[in-house]
């Protein structure tokens, strides 16, 4: 019969700093996740129109930035937040806020850049973008 020893090679005490430092700071980072870091976005389209719409409960239209470029739409919204507390005598050991920049891109083609609406309602944002008018393009040719 054979004994086994196991063996500890240190790494218990990284551990317990580690864990004393998420005790304190929070454990925030590791619960992180790609999609909550983003907002949802719905494009929908008819014969004249594409409309978009974004979900951004709890932002102000002043945290939100439309650009438009060749047909690439880009939304950007900063989200900031920060523990308030009334009581501006405290000697704080630990506060916190957050910030965070999401970005959208998405092409759309053949539109009419110049008549684009926008309006932030209820926490959707809505976006009309027009399609420009298409022109026929056939030519008939005559044999000579």
């Amino acid at each position: 019969m054979t004994n086994l020893m196991r063996r500890n090679n240190g790494l218990r005490n990284y551990e317990d700093f580690y864990d004393m430092v998420d005790a304190f700071f929070g454990n925030d980072l590791d619960k992180r996740d790609v999609f909550k870091s983003t907002f949802k976005v719905d494009v929908s389209e008819d014969d004249d129109k594409y409309l978009v719409e974004a979900e951004l409960a709890g932002i102000k239209k002043e945290d939100v930035d439309i650009n438009l470029d060749k047909g690439q739409l880009t939304l950007t919204v900063n989200k900031t937040s920060s523990k308030d507390d009334s009581d501006k005598e405290k000697n704080y050991i630990h506060k916190e806020r957050t910030s965070e920049r999401m970005t959208r891109s998405m092409y759309f083609p053949n539109i009419d850049e110049a008549n684009v609406a926008a309006k932030l309602e209820d926490g959707i944002l809505e976006i009309e973008i027009p399609k420009l008018k298409e022109k026929d393009t056939q030519k008939k040719i005559e044999i000579r």
